[in-house]
């Protein structure tokens, strides 16, 4: 695409701190497990993202970016057709960028900025316009607020099992001490757990889980009212309430907002 090469390994050792590649996935399509050693923001133009590390998973819909620093084994896996933009940093141009993954929201402007990168040649002029606007890209990224599109995994084996069971099957309604006759673990215990291996309460952690595989559904074309019920919500209104709030709008409107806002970048 744009002449260059698709391939992340020819973006490692580039004469320059920063390069830029475009590369157009198929929906269902699957990066296994790789690292690198530069770190890279992960950006959409459409579909939805899932990149999976050993801690956890981070959903990333279409105008959002991820953020994965260098040596971090990850998977991807796409939603719908992806047009992926993906911006290379060597760890030497790494100073105050995030330290772990995570989901970002991407301006107006950085959206431009890395549209535009992407036609760059990896060997672009120092200290010219290309120059100038990779630093841009780095400065865009600093600031751009975290957003809360993330799945933490625990390390426990016994609290691992639970996850996987619901990432399996989201709509189950297993209450956690049924699990906990399950891994051989007290309801109290399971409870004091799993805030500290996830950050998040069991209750919490399901319902987080049922978002981001709500987002996934949503960016496939599946309809609301079929996504409640896929992920066990007695209504649509119900998926809805949710939905609202923890991301503080209705997903008619979210994936309403990320059409517009595509068009607007044509």
């Amino acid at each position: 695409m744009f002449g260059k090469s698709e391939d992340r390994n020819d973006y490692q050792n580039t004469p320059r701190a920063v390069a830029a590649m475009a590369r157009d996935l198929p929906d269902q399509f699957v990066i296994p497990m790789h690292s690198h050693h530069r770190s890279q923001l992960i950006f959409g133009c459409s579909g939805v993202i899932t990149v999976t590390t050993v801690a956890g998973s981070w959903v990333v819909p279409s105008l959002r970016a991820v953020w994965v620093p260098g040596g971090v084994e990850h998977e991807m896996k796409t939603s719908g057709r992806v047009e992926m933009r993906t911006v290379y940093v060597d760890p030497s141009a790494c100073g105050n960028l995030p330290k772990g993954c995570c989901v970002v929201a991407v301006s107006p402007l950085l959206r431009e900025l890395i549209v535009a990168a992407v036609r760059f040649d990896n060997d672009y002029p120092d200290g010219g316009r290309e120059d100038r606007i990779m630093s841009l890209i780095l400065d865009e990224i600093r600031p751009a607020p975290v957003l809360p599109l993330d799945l933490p995994l625990p390390g426990d084996r016994r609290l691992l099992r639970i996850c996987q069971a619901i990432l399996e099957e989201p709509s189950c309604t297993t209450t956690l001490s049924e699990f906990g006759k399950q891994t051989g673990a007290s309801q109290r215990t399971l409870e004091r757990m799993f805030p500290l291996e996830t950050g998040m309460t069991f209750s919490k952690w399901r319902q987080q889980a049922r978002l981001l595989c709500g987002i996934r559904m949503l960016a496939e074309g599946m309809a609301i009212s079929t996504v409640a019920i896929d992920l066990g919500y007695e209504s649509p209104s119900a998926f809805s309430a949710m939905f609202r709030r923890a991301l503080g709008i209705a997903p008619s409107e979210y994936f309403q907002m990320i059409d517009a806002r595509k068009i607007e970048a044509l």
